[in-house]
């Protein structure tokens, strides 16, 4: 494809056509000549929104992309409404390629209730993938207003949903399948890789917004030890957790073992921190909904952020650059 916005024919046809699903709160969306999006908030509800960015070699990866973008909003307490994509593409794409991500993103968006309500598409040679950019909206019950940090204070309890180091898992264990297999079952691999099934943290938000949950933050990229920093750090408190109670699947130590990854800076998508008056009373309500829950320390007022394990106490460190990214560089090297 020409260097450039894409001409009006292909923006009809490869960007525009795929795009069937509408909301009724989107009152202007995609469309020739539309440069914004006009949204009808219901009385009640305040917008929320984010924006993630990466580069996309695949249906997966933008499923990845899109989904962490609703997982911000689920942690908010918001329900996904629409999104916005910004496409940058390398002048190798073609339109059929064009085309066939355009109705990837529109498949995934409607599995989350998400119309695509517009965006900007655009050749250039600066990039050598498909760079894409989505910015995704929710609505919030507007009850609350100012930062969700609020409800993170000293004496609460620390949640955790699921399992770490989901996400990397299902990344590394595609990654090195063929080498992994032949060093455990097969069957240990593809569960492994089919982690991605977990990435979505809708269900727990929910039940936890309905059970008096004061704060949520999902674990991303980083690992959990980043994403509970983050917490502590933007809320000025400290915490105190047991190591031994972070909840960890099997498949996730015997891959982490096998690549030399740490799976606590490992990417956690797919597990929500949850800061709870309650924390048992939450763990029982998840459970209630077939939700593995834990709690796993609680917040303090030292400003020091520890982790027990057993008889060792030691400091959290500052927050590390992902595993993935390590294992990358080293790949290269």
């Amino acid at each position: 494809m020409k260097i450039g916005k894409i001409t009006g024919n292909a923006l009809k046809r490869s960007v525009l056509k795929p795009i069937t699903y509408r909301r009724e709160e989107v009152l202007n969306g995609a469309g020739v000549g539309e440069d914004c999006a006009i949204f009808a908030v219901p009385k009640g509800y305040g917008m929320t929104s984010c924006m993630q960015q990466a580069a996309i070699e695949s249906k997966l990866d933008l499923a990845l992309l899109i989904g962490r973008g609703v997982n911000n909003l689920a942690a908010s307490g918001s329900q996904p409404l629409s999104a916005m994509l910004g496409l940058m593409l390398p002048e190798t794409v073609e339109e059929p390629q064009l085309k066939a991500l355009m109705a990837d993103a529109h498949e995934i968006c409607k599995e989350y209730g998400m119309q695509i309500a517009g965006g900007h598409t655009t050749v250039s040679d600066a990039v050598s993938k498909v760079l894409a950019t989505v910015t995704v909206y929710g609505l919030r019950q507007a009850q609350t207003t100012g930062s969700l940090l609020k409800g993170a204070v000293p004496g609460r309890d620390i949640v955790l949903s699921k399992w770490i180091g989901l996400e990397g898992t299902a990344l590394l264990a595609d990654k090195y399948a063929d080498d992994l297999k032949g060093r455990y079952p097969g069957y240990l691999v593809e569960e492994a890789a089919s982690f991605y099934k977990y990435m979505s943290v809708l269900p727990e938000a929910a039940v936890a917004v309905k059970s008096g949950v004061c704060h949520m933050h999902d674990a991303s990229e980083g690992g959990i030890l980043a994403a509970l920093w983050e917490v502590a750090e933007g809320a000025g408190v400290g915490l105190t957790i047991d190591l031994k109670k972070l909840p960890i699947r099997q498949e996730t130590v015997e891959v982490c073992e096998y690549v030399g990854a740490n799976p606590y800076e490992l990417r956690s998508g797919g597990c929500l921190i949850m800061i709870a008056e309650d924390g048992q009373k939450l763990v029982e309500a998840l459970e209630e909904a077939q939700i593995p829950a834990v709690v796993v320390g609680k917040l303090t007022d030292s400003k020091e952020r520890l982790i027990l394990n057993e008889d060792e106490v030691r400091y959290m460190d500052r927050p590390q650059v992902d595993e993935i990214y390590r294992l990358m560089q080293k790949d290269k090297d």
